[in-house]
């Protein structure tokens, strides 16, 4: 296949919220309090809310820059390409990139919601919630129907009004939402806890998937407060790995057989270790730990219940038949550091090449796959001759792609540590 020729959906993308987010969308007793995009004095553009500032950390938002201007150190909206908060530059970034459908994960709410959560008034916190549900769904996804997958977050503090709004959400044509990775370091119940029953019935019923962004409990593994920066990075998929362990020896899998979790931005090339790992471990150990999977292995239960996805992967591809082809989905990370925008396609058609996939199955790691697991069909939309990468890049000839600095001289290049990036997360 020529890498004109693929058709590729993103299952993990973000969103930097625009700052018009909240308008007409509140009660009128809640205006005031609504989260807001505030300049402070250095020029950067952050969020208030609850007492919190929530700063537009570089990363979040370097698509189109040099990579010698990443940095962690906060941003303001000139300083983005329009694409990572305005919904028609994003699609025309979108389709200059060869993509075709996107999912959207949050920025300042968290990936998993969790800054609402905190806020002491829990009616202004699900005003606000859903509010920025309903943008997501109607403006953000609702532009041009066909190019994104909306997504919802989560009441995080009450499971049954969790379940309503995913059922609220279900009925306007939604059938993703984010989680986190780890809620018992959020002060909740944990994912083993009958707690979070109501929430997994709901995501059952309404053929909802839930996704798992690394990061989502707002800590990530690290070694020690001056280890560099580097290190935080090259670890970020362990807690991905950690979430999978846990949902695969909870009861969770075993109660709601129609559960289907995404395992956002985790990689894949570790998967094949970790499945024999499972399977190791219950062979040698359930009959003193009391786990019962039945006729089947842990692998199994893993691959029925939980997809796999994968921004840049080779060892991934390599190894896909021992992950599962049909647990497999590609991902672009537009506009954060480690996305490949606007050339990702070329990226995954290179290794796809170097390990020999084959048309079927590289169509179902690009775009099938995310149909199926998330009730979305884009070809309602747009024939499937006009969803191709290079049917996408021709509809926007001339859109302007070029690598440009967007350094305005307030920010100089540091070496950080991971005690810096807590310090200023939490400033």
């Amino acid at each position: 296949m020529r890498v004109e020729d693929m058709i590729c959906i993103s299952v993990d993308d973000h969103v930097v919220e625009p700052p018009h987010l909240f308008e007409g969308r509140l009660p009128a007793r809640y205006r005031d309090a609504a989260p807001k995009v505030v300049r402070t004095e250095a020029g950067d553009d952050v969020w208030v809310f609850n007492g919190t500032q929530i700063p537009n950390i570089g990363l979040n938002a370097v698509a189109g820059r040099p990579r010698e201007e990443y940095g962690i150190n906060p941003t303001s909206f000139e300083e983005m390409r329009p694409g990572c908060y305005d919904i028609r530059e994003r699609i025309k970034d979108m389709s200059a990139g060869g993509v075709l459908a996107s999912i959207c994960f949050p920025s300042f709410p968290s990936f998993s919601g969790r800054l609402f959560a905190a806020a002491d008034d829990k009616d202004l916190a699900l005003a606000v919630l859903q509010a920025y549900n309903d943008w997501h769904i109607d403006e953000w996804c609702g532009t041009e129907p066909g190019r994104m997958i909306p997504m919802a977050l989560p009441v995080l503090w009450d499971p049954e009004l969790c379940a309503a709004e995913i059922r609220r959400v279900a009925a306007k044509g939604c059938h993703a939402m984010t989680f986190t990775e780890n809620p018992a370091l959020l002060g909740f119940p944990s994912l083993h806890d009958p707690h979070w029953d109501p929430m997994w019935k709901a995501l059952c019923d309404e053929g909802t998937t839930l996704n798992i962004h690394l990061g989502s409990s707002g800590q990530l593994v690290v070694t020690s407060p001056d280890a560099p920066v580097d290190v935080m990075i090259t670890l970020q998929p362990m807690n991905i790995c950690q979430v999978a362990a846990d949902l695969v020896w909870s009861r969770v899998l075993k109660e709601f057989p129609d559960l289907r979790v995404a395992l956002s931005e985790g990689g894949t090339g570790w998967i094949p270790y970790f499945l024999d790992r499972l399977d190791r471990t219950y062979e040698m150990h359930h009959l003193w730990t009391g786990q019962d999977f039945g006729d089947e292995r842990p692998s199994d239960v893993f691959r029925r219940h939980i997809l796999t996805c994968f921004i840049a992967d080779p060892v991934g591809l390599q190894l896909r038949h021992e992950i599962g082809i049909d647990n497999i989905c590609w991902e672009q990370d537009y506009p954060h550091s480690d996305s490949s925008w606007p050339r990702a396609p070329e990226e995954l058609h290179a290794a796809a090449t170097r390990y020999g996939v084959p048309d079927d199955e590289l169509n179902r790691i690009t775009f099938e796959n995310a149909m199926r697991w998330y009730r979305f069909d884009p070809f309602a939309h747009r024939p499937r001759e006009r969803a191709t990468v290079g049917a996408l890049r021709a509809e926007v000839a001339g859109h302007d792609v070029s690598v440009r600095s967007m350094d305005r001289g307030r920010h100089g290049r540091e070496r950080v540590s991971l005690g810096d990036i807590a310090a200023r997360a939490t400033a």
